[in-house]
């Protein structure tokens, strides 16, 4: 007889290298231990951002140069 509880088949995907990254640029922002402009504090989303976009944009480029082959 198998004992599985429903909560044990759950997944958790974390918070991420990016994620943590961010967190840590607020914190040392916030204690005064950095004085970096926010864009700079928070460049790991939108860095993520881009990177994501980017290769997205290099993918669909691909698969438009394949159609016209």
């Amino acid at each position: 007889m198998s004992n599985k509880n429903s909560s044990s088949s759950s997944s958790s995907a974390g918070i991420g290298f990016t994620g943590l990254l961010t967190v840590a640029f607020i914190v040392l922002k916030l204690c005064h231990v950095i004085n970096w402009a926010w864009v700079w504090v928070l460049s790991p989303l939108w860095i993520s951002f881009l990177l994501v976009i980017l290769v997205f944009a290099i993918y669909l480029g691909i698969i438009i140069w394949i159609r016209k082959l």
